[in-house]
């Protein structure tokens, strides 16, 4: 099986995050690796609020995406960890705004999450 690595579009090539890619095509599908509200350019993370590190979140998750050709709509699955479980209704209203028509599958847990982060998410796309 052949694979092919996606590099979010503004990501500084000195910013190493560890023993893994943004995306990965691998057949008819682009799986995400787990993205937080991290500024590729500065290579540094952005905390804030669980609305502020969403967005933040969902653009980088949006750009790589974009990066592979497809769009949000795409999405078929995606895995989301908060920090606190309690923030769930103000993350899902954000989270709703990025998609149309038939939302992805989704699992949502809280989780233990590094560097002070609110929100991780990953996704499954089905390309075209």
């Amino acid at each position: 099986m052949s694979k092919q690595k996606i590099v979010h579009p503004d990501r500084d090539a000195h910013f190493v995050t560890g023993a893994y890619s943004d995306g990965i095509i691998a057949g008819d599908f682009l799986f995400i690796s787990g993205q937080a509200a991290v500024d590729f350019k500065t290579s540094r993370f952005v905390l804030g609020t669980i609305e502020e590190e969403t967005t933040r979140t969902l653009d980088n998750i949006k750009a790589i995406i974009e990066a592979a050709g497809a769009t949000m709509d795409d999405v078929v699955k995606s895995t989301v960890h908060l920090k606190d479980i309690a923030e769930f209704d103000r993350f899902n209203a954000v989270y709703g705004t990025y998609f149309t028509g038939v939302r992805p599958a989704r699992t949502t847990v809280q989780s233990v999450l590094a560097e002070g982060i609110r929100v991780e998410i990953d996704c499954i796309v089905k390309l075209a």
